[in-house]
This record gives C-alpha cells, sequence and structure tokens, in this order.
C-alpha cells in the first residue's frame, strides 16, 4: 500500500511525446517546471499522479538475459544514484518512450517525469520517480462574469481524475529491478504491452499478492475450461466450486495446497483434473503456482467480481447462488420438455 499524505514534488519537467506512427517528433521543455510544491497546482498534481495506484500489484524492471540490458532500469539507476542529472534523464526516457510507440493507436501526449521525497511504500519510506503520460483531451465549460453577466465558454484541459498511463519507480529492491507500481487507463489491446513491456520492460513482482492473483485467476481457469458443461458438470456444481474456492482464500490467511484440495475440491478424480489443468495453466501461462503462501486479501477483494455465482436461465430468470449446494436441485420435466431447478429455504424476505 501506498502512502503519500507527506509527498513532496522536488522536480518535475514536461515534455510532449509526439504520434511516432504519425511521423510527430518529441519536443523538449528548456528546463524542468517551476513551482511550489504546496501550491494549488502541486496539490493537484500529487493527486493527479498517485489517485490511481490504490492497490498491492507491484513490478519489477525485467530483462530476459540481463536487467542492465533494460534500458529503462539503466536510466533510472543512474539516476537514483546520481550518475545522471533530472533533465537529462527526462530528455532520455521521453526520447525511448516515442521509440516504443510504434502502434498506430498510440496518440501524441504529455511526458511528465517527476521526483518525490517521502514516499511510504508497505511501510518504507523512500524516495521515487514518477513518469507519467497524458493523451486524452476533454472539453470543460468555463463560467465567467462579464460586465454583471454570468457567461459561459469551453476550454481543453486533462482531466485531472483521469491518469492516462504512469508508473512510480521506488528507490528500494535495486537488485532486482526496483519495486514498481504501473497503470495503462487508455490502451487495452495489443497496443497496451508499449507502456509496460516495449517502454519500461517490466514484470509482475513476485510476492502474495502475486501467488495469491494467479491461484485464483486458475480456478476460474479450471470451472471456464474443464470443470464446465462441456465436461457434464451442471452450472450449479460449477458454481459451488467457485465459491467454496473465493470463501477458502477469503477466510484463510494463508494457503496450503493440501487444505485447499481437501476442503475445496473435495472430490479424488476432480483433484486429479484440478492438477493437470494447474500444471498446463502454469506452463501456458508463465505464471508461478506457489503450494504455500500467505493470502493477499486486496488480491482477493481485486478478484470478486470475476467470481460470479450466477446461474443465468435462457432470458427469463438469475439465480444467485451464495452457497449450500444442497439446498439446489436439478431436474428434468418430460411434460413441458424444460430441465428445471428446485431451491429449498428457510425464510423468504
Amino acid at each position: 500500500m501506498i502512502d503519500s499524505t507527506q509527498v513532496t514534488i522536488t522536480d518535475l519537467i514536461i515534455h510532449h511525446v509526439g504520434a511516432k506512427a504519425k511521423g510527430e517528433e518529441v519536443r523538449y521543455s528548456k528546463q524542468p517546471y517551476q513551482f511550489i510544491d504546496n501550491d494549488e497546482v502541486g496539490v493537484v498534481l500529487k493527486s493527479y499522479f498517485f489517485r490511481p495506484f490504490k492497490g498491492d500489484a507491484y513490478y519489477n524492471f525485467y530483462h530476459e538475459e540481463e536487467i542492465s540490458q533494460n534500458p529503462a532500469y539503466s536510466l533510472v539507476h543512474l539516476f537514483f544514484n546520481q550518475q545522471i542529472s533530472f533533465y537529462d534523464l527526462s530528455v532520455q526516457l521521453s526520447g525511448l518512450l516515442y521509440d516504443s510507440s510504434n502502434h498506430a493507436k498510440i496518440n501524441a501526449g504529455e511526458f511528465y517525469l517527476a521526483v518525490f521525497d517521502n514516499v511510504v511504500v508497505e511501510g518504507e519510506l523512500v524516495q521515487a520517480l514518477g513518469i507519467f503520460k497524458s493523451e486524452n483531451k476533454e472539453i470543460f465549460l468555463k463560467v465567467y462574469l462579464k460586465d454583471q453577466n454570468f457567461e459561459v465558454g469551453t476550454q481543453e484541459g486533462i482531466n485531472v481524475r483521469k491518469l492516462d498511463k504512469g508508473c512510480i519507480i521506488f528507490n528500494t529492491e535495486s537488485d532486482a529491478g526496483y519495486k514498481i507500481c504501473s497503470v495503462d487507463n487508455l490502451n487495452k489491446g495489443n497496443e497496451a504491452l508499449f507502456w509496460k513491456e516495449d517502454f519500461l520492460g517490466l514484470k509482475p513482482r513476485e510476492d502474495n499478492y502475486y501467488y495469491t492473483n494467479n491461484y485464483l485467476k486458475m480456478c476460474r481457469g479450471f470451472v471456464d475450461e474443464v470443470y464446465n458443461a462441456e465436461g457434464n458438470v451442471p452450472r450449479s456444481d460449477q458454481v459451488d466450486l467457485l465459491n467454496r474456492s473465493y470463501e477458502f482464500f477469503t477466510k484463510k490467511d494463508s494457503f496450503k495446497e493440501p487444505d485447499f484440495e481437501r476442503e475445496v475440491i473435495r472430490q479424488p478424480e476432480v483433484i486429479d483434473a484440478f492438477n493437470q489443468y494447474k500444471e498446463h495453466f502454469e506452463t501456458e501461462k508463465s505464471m508461478p503456482l506457489m503450494a504455500d503462501f500467505d493470502i493477499s486479501k486486496s488480491a482477493v477483494k481485486g478478484e470478486k467480481k470475476h467470481f460470479k455465482s450466477i446461474i443465468k436461465l435462457d432470458k427469463n430468470f438469475h439465480v444467485y447462488v451464495h452457497g449450500q449446494r444442497n439446498y439446489i436441485e436439478r431436474g428434468y420435466d418430460n411434460d413441458k420438455g424444460l430441465n428445471f431447478y428446485k431451491l429449498f429455504y428457510h425464510t423468504e424476505d
């Protein structure tokens, strides 16, 4: 978790990175932006930069051969070790971003580089470096007084509640590639890869959040791909397995695979199928699945929306199942030629 309540911005510079696919270039500021940290602009900027980073998902710089061959890491490492000036760093990073922006859907935008002091991340007080890009412009109404009448006009600007792209690099864990948080709220397709992979070269930080998230995703994948209708598994049983899986992660503080298999999967033949799928998932997705780890509650909360306990019956009914699989029965009515569910309950609200 990040605590930015005492953060100060000690340096800030803004360049404009053009759309490379359109032949546009980078326009550089001649010097860093001058402002007082606690003035109105500084307060707004801190909120704009830190607002999107509320979870516990972190990354590290990465290179498949040697981390020093990651250009973004090398530049950041030089700065944190006082071997490159802030201005030179901004020029080289904005140029690296430009060179990485080859996709036709990547638009021009403002590039921000900021230095933050007094950042607390997971209880550690550190300096941090922020890299941000704004691409979207919005039209705002501007009401003003003219000749004792209120008039209205328009003005183009940036919505400070919607950061398009950004990352914060914390000056800690340098040997592992630094601790980093990153977000891309604009691009969702293949073009989104350029920010994390082509420009920054990031991989997920292997911690309890990562292990929890991976295992929950694998559980969903097992139900979607194996424990499904094609495998002659009723939807009610699929929902029941999803509910038990999520409940296990909600109630437990630590994950131990034998306990999960006994309490959630239960049936030996299903456990065998689950373990086969787990091996496939780990290899196919390149996501490590640990057998023993502390459960990250923020990762569990983030996955909640994907564990849908709903049985959809044609377009007529939605049955929400929250537990007690033995209170729901599935059958077939020969006279009507239709399937049915029978529900048992104690009280009705």
